[in-house]
Parts: C-alpha cells; structure tokens; sequence
C-alpha cells in the first residue's frame, strides 16, 4: 500500500513539473513574440523617418492605378512586412507580415489570403494575449486600420464576429467582408473570425 502511495505522489510531481515546465515555456514564447513585435516596430519606424525626405509634392498612390498590384513590403530583420494593423479597443498595434507559417505567426500576425487594396485582405495570428487573443471581445462598430508600407491607410468598421471551424478555408477566404482577422480558440478547435467593413 505505501508503495503504491509512493508512486502515485511521484507520478504526481513528475505530472506536475511537467505541467509547470510547458505553462512556462508558453509564457516565455508569449513574452518573446510581444518583445520581437515592439522591436520590429521601432526599427521600422527608423527605416520610414530616414527615407521619408519628400515633403509637399501631391503623390497618387500606386494602389489606385492597380489595385492588383502586389503590396509592397519592407524588410526587417530578415522578414517581410507589409505593414501595420491597429486595433484600438484591444490596445494593438501590430506589424503584420507578407505570408504565414507556423513559425512566423510565432514573431507576428501574418497575411493570409488576399490584398488590402482589393477589398478582401484575411490576417491571422497566434492567440496569445499581445497577438489575437482577446480577437472574440471585439464587438460591431469598433475601428481597425490598416497601414500599408507606403503609408496609405485604410479604415474599418467591425460587421460581425464568427467561430468558424478549422476546416472552413473557404469561408474564411472567400466571405464578402473587407477585411477579415482570425486565430485559434484554445485547443485549436475553432477560429475565431472578426468581419470589418472599410468605411475609408
């Protein structure tokens, strides 16, 4: 019988430890993704002050003489960006990288699918807490911009807020939304899918 006790109190450290080592490895990953986003966003700020020498001369965006043109991004640190998302009622000012991976949503929220200049832009970013992870608390009519690398800004409005299924690639990708931001619900069992609506 004490034998018994013995092993099951060792399994329950062991049990336990392991459970303490993985909750501390997830924090430091959050932690690490929330440091390498404010550094990316200082040194990209570097980089637009040193090349925005031009003042008063009225420029007409590329965007709107193709708006199927590939949007135009900016390397920092060796990855792609093709600019910044901001969410002011989640307190989120994101750079926002050119494609995904698994590895990159682990440095910043990625583009999925589209191009902000058509009208039909999917980001995606890991749940952690300075990424998506307060994405469901959005509610409709609050704002999101997006800044693309040459400084054009766009604006939207929050239409609606979805749990859709990991599977449901084509309602992600093809809804009518301008705009559309989602991640995993813990345990990765649905996505939480924020529609907006660009209202400039």
């Amino acid at each position: 019988m004490i034998k018994r006790i013995n092993f099951f109190t060792v399994f329950g450290i062991i049990f336990l430890l392991g459970a303490l080592t993985l909750s501390g490895y997830n924090f430091y990953d959050e932690y690490r993704a929330a440091q390498s986003v404010q550094n990316i966003l200082e040194d990209a700020a570097e980089q637009t002050d040193e090349e925005n020498n031009v003042v008063g001369e009225l420029v007409v965006s590329d965007y709107l003489l193709d708006p199927e043109m590939d949007m135009p991004v900016k390397t920092v640190d060796g990855q792609k960006y093709v600019g910044v998302l901001k969410i002011p009622a989640l307190s989120l000012t994101l750079p926002v990288l050119n494609d995904w991976s698994y590895g990159k949503f682990k440095i910043a929220p990625c583009k999925y699918y589209g191009s902000v200049y058509q009208d039909n832009m999917v980001i995606a970013a890991h749940n952690y807490r300075r990424h998506f992870g307060k994405l469901k608390t959005l509610k409709p009519g609050n704002s999101v911009s997006f800044t693309d690398i040459d400084g054009n800004e766009f604006e939207y409005e929050v239409t609606e807020v979805q749990i859709l299924k990991p599977r449901d690639v084509e309602d992600m990708t093809q809804s009518e939304a301008d705009l559309t931001l989602f991640t995993c619900t813990v345990g990765g069992r649905t996505r939480v899918t924020v529609r907006c609506e660009r209202i400039k």
